[in-house]
């Protein structure tokens, strides 16, 4: 009598577990395997992207952000005035020394309240935020906080742990991708990733570090970066007990940021706030 032997073959149960370990062991390879050393924060971090390929990367997805906000603002006094603020933190601060091209957009949405960051330095602002802040120090602690999310390279990183979790190699997409080659920087592995960026929110860890760092770039700006508790303080109360400003959608609370940056500005200036700084 033929006998007939089950779930032996590759096909069968035992080796879809063998399949599913082996592409687990070449995520987490892949993702451990490809470090690098923040040349600004010196912070070691699993990333598989350089920094070219973030810089491509956001200049590749920034017209898809404008678009889902209702495109750039048709203010070109807003614009001006983000840029330069935005231009003057950088080169007064240690983002000056990272590898980024910042650039600076408003856009038109009057609703939302928020500002965000691409990966390599495309920093984002809307109207309906713009407008609930009523000095330039206000204006320098939201961009402080984004430009350190592109100086901290957190985008890189989301993407880098995003691949981990689906058990692909995020290195393997990014060896291949080319700035400068059409038909590498317009493949869909590349146009999944820019689509993860723009839909992708930053862990808790990450809002906070942008807001200790937000602070130090402020002070060496010449800001007073007290500034940036006042636009945590009327971003909470944009909200009046409804649903929060997008801004804090996936942040830490209002008050438990507001209890991290004053203890970061109490370390900054240990002897108190000169009264000279920028408000």
């Amino acid at each position: 009598m033929a006998t007939t032997t089950r779930g032996r073959g590759i096909g069968g149960g035992s080796g879809r577990l063998i399949i599913a370990a082996f592409v687990a062991i070449v995520a987490l390879v892949g993702y451990f395997g490809a470090t690098q050393i923040n040349p600004v924060t010196q912070e070691k971090q699993h990333l598989s992207m350089t920094a070219e390929q973030e810089i491509a990367l956001g200049k590749q997805a920034a017209p898809e952000m404008e678009q889902q906000f209702g495109g750039l603002s048709q203010s070109q006094e807003l614009q001006a005035r983000v840029a330069s603020l935005g231009d003057a933190l950088v080169k007064a601060s240690d983002a000056g020394k990272s590898p980024y091209q910042f650039e600076f957009h408003v856009l038109g949405d009057q609703q939302t309240v928020n500002a965000f960051a691409l990966p390599g330095g495309q920093v984002f602002i809307t109207e309906a935020l713009m407008k609930l802040l009523a000095t330039d120090g206000e204006l320098a602690g939201v961009l402080s906080h984004e430009i350190f999310h592109v100086v901290g390279r957190h985008s890189a990183e989301q993407a880098a742990r995003a691949e981990l979790a689906n058990g692909l190699s995020g290195a393997a997409v990014m060896a291949a991708y080319d700035p400068n080659n059409p038909a590498s920087a317009n493949s869909a592995q590349v146009a999944q990733l820019i689509g993860q960026m723009i839909d992708m929110r930053y862990g808790r860890e990450d809002e906070l570090e942008a807001d200790n760092q937000g602070v130090h770039y402020m002070a060496q700006a010449g800001y007073d970066p007290r500034a940036m508790v006042s636009v945590m303080q009327k971003l909470e109360q944009a909200s009046n007990g409804q649903q929060p400003p997008e801004f804090f959608s996936t942040h830490p609370s209002p008050e438990r940021r507001i209890e991290q940056i004053q203890a970061e500005i109490n370390k900054e200036f240990p002897n108190g706030v000169p009264d000279n700084l920028k408000k």
